[in-house]
């Protein structure tokens, strides 16, 4: 299991049986800021997404819930011209690893499924590095992070998430568990890349379901096939987004 350290200061989350809850606030607000972001360039080639998860021993049932949602991805980019995804992860005593980039939800998965949790300390800024690199050979439109701790320098970090920011590459970070230390690195991370910091729980899949198809469709169309995503899905995702813009 990794050590989380304990920062000062009360982080406000909704406590269950299961752990801290997004609230209605919390959703509203990633949704806001994703939607809030400028329209993708238009392009022929597919979106490229960075897909990242910390895999450390703490990890395994939220990279279990994410096999099961990652087709979403693509389900919803199909008609924009499709996405391209690259999983990246970090585990054990410093290793880091990222696939080739992915066009299929098969072979996504086939990654996914291949990949054990393995105890260790996070690797945020190492993954942050690699995201800098990928964009400079190739634009990177943005990453999703999934993760519950942070146990790293905050300002080496952050240096690298303003990097990230000035090459116009967001970072949407799930930030699952209440530990206040990572909340406020999450959030710092966001904000500097100009991207958003969702918190969510085990119960919350259907949440994340709609948040990442959010972020892909963002990812591979820009704010308004976004738009048109929350429109058409209707249910809790219209719910979530239809005071969005105003």
């Amino acid at each position: 299991m990794t050590t989380r350290k304990k920062g000062a200061g009360a982080v406000e989350t909704r406590q269950t049986a299961g752990g801290p809850v997004s609230s209605q606030s919390d959703i509203d607000a990633f949704l806001r800021q994703v939607r809030s972001r400028p329209a993708a360039a238009p392009s022929e080639r597919p979106g490229r997404l960075v897909f990242a998860m910390d895999a450390t021993a703490s990890r395994e049932p939220s990279w279990d819930r994410a096999c099961q949602l990652q087709g979403e991805m693509f389900s919803e980019t199909a008609a924009l011209g499709g996405l391209s995804v690259q999983l990246a992860y970090y585990r054990g005593f410093g290793e880091f690893k990222a696939s080739p980039w992915l066009t299929e939800t098969g072979k996504l998965l086939r990654e996914m499924t291949g990949v054990f949790c393995l105890g260790g300390q996070t690797q945020i800024g190492r993954l942050m590095k690699h995201v800098i690199a990928e964009t400079k050979q190739e634009r990177v439109q943005a990453v999703v992070f999934v993760g519950d701790a942070f146990e790293e320098d905050i300002d080496t970090v952050c240096h690298q998430a303003g990097e990230l920011g000035v090459l116009g590459v967001p970072v949407f970070v799930f930030h699952e568990g209440g530990d206040p230390l990572a909340r406020r690195a999450f959030e710092q991370i966001a904000r500097l890349t100009k991207g958003a910091c969702c918190p969510f729980d085990a119960g919350s899949a259907q949440q994340l379901r709609d948040l990442l198809g959010a972020v892909a469709v963002y990812a591979a169309g820009g704010r308004k096939a976004l738009r048109n995503f929350s429109e058409r899905r209707g249910g809790a995702a219209l719910q979530l987004t239809h005071r969005l813009g105003r």
